[in-house]
């Protein structure tokens, strides 16, 4: 697992800042003028073109493997961003992947407000939770007080939401594995969300298996996130959310 550290935060988050990128180097290279740039180049522009009002999610192939253009697309807003907001967050991910990843295959990269998953080699349906695709990042203030208390109280908040996320999968007939929520603790209030992608095989474990990494140490942070290419989770002591 990869560790990141958020330098600055605000009282309300609501840009789409870079976070990570991963190219898959196993994957190749393609070369210019291909067939594999062709179908890249057409999903990418279906990725941006889209609406993203219902759930902001969308995964989309090129081709059958082991034909050589065969490409496959998975893209993902955090579930306060649909929309307009999806559809901009969309350009920059497309955006943001040619540029780090140039002619790579397959990649994916982070934001603030969604991510874009690129594979030349696709996956059964439904998606089983990729452990390698994982990083954490923290917030660098220290929890004062009782730091294990607090660890088990947001601990328990996610675990309310993982609850939440298993009774709100429904909404208008479209699958949504979204829920945040605030929670006071003290003088302090708790702010958190998690999120599956809709593909996911289990997203319950997902969400267990990230919270735990999270707080795998004794050093307790005042907000700390994991994003992976099949879910999300995120806490601080701000509000982060759009509302």
């Amino acid at each position: 697992m990869q560790f990141l550290i958020i330098h600055s935060v605000s009282s309300l988050n609501l840009t789409n800042e870079y976070l990570n990128h991963k190219c898959f180097l196993d994957q190749g290279i393609y070369n210019t003028g291909s067939e594999y740039e062709d179908s890249l180049n057409i999903i990418l522009r279906s990725v941006r073109t889209g609406s993203y009002y219902k759930n902001g999610f969308m995964r989309t192939s090129k081709g059958r493997e082991p034909a050589p253009d065969a490409v496959t697309v998975m893209f993902q807003c955090r579930g306060d961003s649909y929309g307009s907001k999806c559809r901009t967050c969309a350009d920059t991910a497309v955006a943001g992947f040619r540029r780090r990843c140039l002619r790579n295959k397959g990649g994916i990269i982070w934001y603030d407000q969604c991510f874009l998953w690129v594979s030349a080699i696709g996956e059964d349906m439904p998606i089983n939770t990729n452990y390698k695709n994982i990083f954490s990042m923290y917030n660098p203030n220290n929890v004062r007080g009782d730091a294990k208390l607090f660890a088990k109280r947001v601990v328990d908040f996610f675990s309310e939401l993982t609850l939440k996320v298993d009774k709100n999968t429904e909404v208008d007939s479209v699958v949504i594995f979204y829920a945040e929520g605030k929670k006071k603790l003290g003088k302090n209030t708790l702010y958190a969300m998690v999120q599956c992608v809709e593909l996911t095989i289990d997203c319950k474990s997902c969400l267990t298996w990230s919270i735990a990494k999270l707080f795998k140490n004794d050093d307790i942070k005042q907000g700390g996130r994991v994003l992976g290419s099949n879910c999300e989770i995120r806490y601080e002591l701000y509000p982060f959310i759009r509302s």
